[in-house]
């Protein structure tokens, strides 16, 4: 079905109010999810509410808790998610962080201990649209790992995703790449799955190491895995992200001697910088602005040449307009969720209907 942004947003609401979360957790939940949708990340959009419930129903993900300061060493912070929301835990994070940088200049956050954070690249806007840059590295725990290292035939690792952001000029609109280290995210696996689709070759190794275009092997009791980016080069991304996210934030790697419970819990750690202790402000729009000219102003091959940011923008205003796309089997998954928690089906309709 297609759906408005208002009327899924809605829905989420509704279901994070009956499963325990206040006014403001709701609110910030729903509204990381939808913009998911609206930015073309369906992987980390609405479809990811119904695992959320699920953790919580099995104790997995804390609902209410807010982030906890560990440690306070001046330009470095260190928090603690305590299993809470990881839309609200890294949000909450990352406004105390540029809070500190805007007097330090440069400030590191670690993250530990927060459930699933969601599109990373909605803490990159949140640093950009401060006047900061910043960089963030991501791991995933808790699970089964999901990706296999360069030259292997079985998984190792997660996802792990960074994102880099800078802001925006006059000129010019924020730069934010956000990008998971493996060739496709798990999410986007489950969205072809539930639509029924394949996907391309040489994304994804079957549960003995054989390549595959059925995403339902990410999703059986024998599990198969995804392949990285950019082949060893990906993979020396998602190691570094690895040892950066859950070495140096205390929260813990994906070896196999930490428990694995079933639940999501992300570590991220973040470097922000004020630009302007840099260098000139002036000097510095000049200089962005001409480069992303020079960008894209060069000779395409059949698509708009863009640069990191920009294809979110592009499908957040198309989907404004048109609607957000949810497949059959994630509408019954959000129709279960909100069942799961004492919301009637005919209540949840109504927002398809509005």
């Amino acid at each position: 079905m297609i759906i408005s942004a208002l009327n899924l947003k809605g829905l989420l609401l509704s279901i994070l109010r009956q499963s325990g979360s206040d006014e403001y957790e709701s609110e910030l939940v729903a509204d990381h999810l939808v913009r998911a949708n609206l930015s073309g990340h369906d992987s980390h959009g609405a479809g990811m509410l119904p695992t959320y419930i699920k953790n919580l129903k099995a104790g997995l993900l804390i609902p209410g808790n807010s982030v906890s300061l560990v440690s306070d060493n001046g330009s470095i912070l260190v928090f603690d998610g305590q299993r809470g929301y990881g839309q609200r835990v890294a949000t909450e994070a990352m406004n105390a962080a540029i809070e500190r940088c805007r007097s330090t200049g440069l400030t590191i956050a670690a993250l530990r201990n927060a459930h699933h954070i969601g599109r990373v690249g909605s803490y990159g806007e949140q640093c950009a649209a401060a006047g900061l840059v910043s960089l963030h590295f991501v791991n995933v725990i808790d699970h089964a790992p999901l990706v296999a290292p360069f030259g292997s035939r079985e998984a190792r690792l997660a996802t792990n995703p960074l994102c880099m952001a800078l802001p925006a000029t006059a000129e010019t609109t924020a730069a934010i790449l956000d990008m998971a280290t493996s060739k496709v995210a798990l999410g986007k696996a489950r969205v072809a799955m539930n639509r029924g689709e394949q996907l391309a070759p040489g994304l994804l190794l079957d549960p003995q190491g054989e390549p595959t275009t059925e995403p339902g092997v990410m999703f059986q009791e024998s599990r198969g895995a995804l392949l990285p980016v950019g082949e060893h080069k990906g993979y020396g991304l998602a190691f570094f992200c690895e040892l950066l996210a859950g070495v140096l934030t205390g929260g813990g790697t994906i070896q196999p001697e930490r428990p694995r419970l079933g639940g999501i819990i992300n570590n991220m750690l973040t470097f922000l910088v004020d630009p302007q202790r840099l260098v000139e402000h002036n000097w510095m729009e000049t200089e962005i602005n001409a480069v992303v000219r020079y960008m894209k102003e060069s000779k395409p091959v059949g698509i708009d040449v863009m640069v990191a940011g920009d294809p979110e923008r592009k499908k957040r205003a198309e989907r404004k307009e048109q609607g957000i796309t949810v497949e059959d089997t994630t509408w019954e998954e959000l129709m279960k969720a909100g069942s799961d928690v004492g919301l009637s089906r005919q209540e949840l309709e109504g927002f398809a209907k509005a």
